[in-house]
């Protein structure tokens, strides 16, 4: 049999871990664009401010999600090696 090592495990689990973020950011990212439409027709605003607001929060709380999860990662990584 063919042994895995904890190494491997860890990359293919990083990789799951990411890959699992980048699809809940799409969806956020898309229902807050979505939802900011809905609200711009709504209200019949000529410039879709809210639109552009829920999307950019959107995204920036998806980057903050992200570097979080990286320096989780890195904290973990250290007290392994140390």
């Amino acid at each position: 049999m063919m042994k895995i090592k904890d190494e491997d495990k860890k990359r293919v689990g990083n990789y799951v871990k990411f890959s699992g973020i980048a699809i809940q950011m799409g969806v956020l990212i898309t229902l807050a664009a979505l939802g900011g439409n809905w609200l711009d027709e709504k209200q019949k605003n000529e410039f879709p401010i809210w639109t552009l607001v829920l999307t950019l929060v959107a995204i920036f709380g998806s980057l903050y999600q992200i570097i979080r999860e990286v320096i989780k990662m890195g904290k973990d990584e250290d007290d392994s090696k140390g």
